[in-house]
């Protein structure tokens, strides 16, 4: 395991960890890998403060044969979703924002919503009951949708109108997703959906900043995250991950999002590229309670609201909601040690990425963990595999 000149590393026995089971927890990712299922992977386990295991796996590029680097650059997508939130939040302890003000107090556009219907056939357009809040959209209860994850009519429309292409601006997203119908009543599901792209646009109009530059200005510089961003600069694309080009399972190619050019569309939602030691830092001042080396981001009661159930009764039928779980302001919350088919504490936050990668600090173990990929139909083995040799490993 390499020294880290920005996080402080133990030896894995002083932080309670089992140098064997983090053998195996290699040694299995390593088997993925010579079996070709797996270009490579970067994997970080900290506790206590301090990392204690730190693995740089097979190929970062299987076309050019390029080894994997612990620096290499990773397209995090979902994984994004925290930091945006993060920086909502940091707008709510300025007394920007409330979360409960309607979207549309910011974001005009969203005044008047429709909801989709469908009645005998058809599709009925009928008013909201309540408009959105801020607060829909950090816990994915606003109404509107992703369009990759089903095939209902609003989906569709969705995918027709190519509404995250990146080459729109974050305000001529807004605009057009603010157009379509609603899947559903502000408030009456949680629905995986757009909603955090939403959020980088009401940070733009809030904060009077790109969405890029407020998060560089008030998170990524502050925190250290030197390689974190929007793209890729061509002084650093030879440390970029890539996927294969053929899915090894399913046979049909793999596409992953353009990063080496600046988008249009800043996607708060998934847009962001990083390295595990950058975010690494964003778990470790999660951790401590909202600051990191003197630097502090948000209020430790802040970081403790976001990361406590905001759903309660309001139903989720998504299978990326797992049983046992709840939803926070920008994270999935465990509120039950069982049920789910992994391990974990009561307290638990995470999310994931759709090409891979996936994270999760647990506060009752002084725990977070990091796994980098870029395979994204692997990646819910992939998580599964990590989080339990994880865990596993914990003395």
């Amino acid at each position: 395991m390499p020294a880290s000149p920005s996080l402080p590393v133990a030896d894995p026995y002083e932080l309670g960890l089992a140098p064997a089971q983090l053998t195996r927890l290699s040694d299995a990712f390593r088997a993925e890998i010579e079996l070709g299922r797996l270009p490579g992977a970067v994997m970080l386990v900290g506790r206590r403060g301090r990392i204690g295991w730190f693995e740089a796996l097979g190929m970062a590029d299987p076309v050019r044969g390029i080894p994997m680097a612990h620096d290499a650059l990773f397209r995090i997508y979902s994984m994004t979703k925290p930091i945006v939130s993060l920086a909502v939040m940091m707008l709510v302890e300025e007394g920007r924002l409330l979360l409960d003000d309607p979207v549309s107090r910011h974001l005009p556009e969203y005044a008047a919503q429709k909801v989709a219907v469908q009645r005998d056939g058809g599709m009925e357009l009928v008013p909201v009951a309540r408009d959105a809040t801020v607060q829909d959209l950090l816990r994915h209860t606003s109404g509107l949708a992703y369009e990759f994850t089903g095939d209902s009519p609003v989906q569709r429309r969705y995918a027709e109108l190519r509404v995250g292409s990146l080459s729109k601006t974050n305000a001529e997203f807004s605009e057009q997703l603010a157009s379509l119908p609603l899947m559903h009543q502000p408030g009456a599901r949680w629905e995986y959906s757009r909603s955090t792209d939403t959020l980088g646009r009401l940070v733009e109009v809030v904060s009077g900043k790109t969405l890029g530059e407020f998060l560089a200005e008030r998170i990524l510089e502050p925190l250290g995250m030197v390689d974190t961003g929007f793209h890729v600069p061509q002084e650093k694309q030879h440390r970029l991950a890539d996927a294969f080009p053929v899915d090894p399972d399913s046979g049909a190619p793999v596409r992953l999002v353009k990063v080496t050019e600046p988008p249009r569309f800043e996607s708060g939602g998934g847009g962001l590229v990083s390295t595990a030691i950058d975010y690494a830092r964003f778990l470790q001042m999660l951790q401590n309670g909202g600051s990191l080396d003197g630097v502090r981001l948000i209020g430790r009661k802040t970081l403790e609201w976001m990361t406590a159930d905001h759903l309660g009764a309001i139903p989720s039928q998504s299978t990326l909601l797992p049983p046992g779980h709840g939803f926070g302001l920008g994270f999935a919350v465990r509120l039950q040690a069982g049920i789910d088919a992994t391990p974990g504490s009561v307290g638990q936050y995470f999310w994931s990425g759709l090409a891979g990668t996936t994270f999760w600090v647990d506060p009752r173990e002084e725990l977070y963990a990091l796994l980098l990929v870029q395979a994204p139909n692997q990646r819910e083995y992939c998580r599964t595999l990590f989080r339990s040799l994880v865990y596993a490993a914990l003395a």
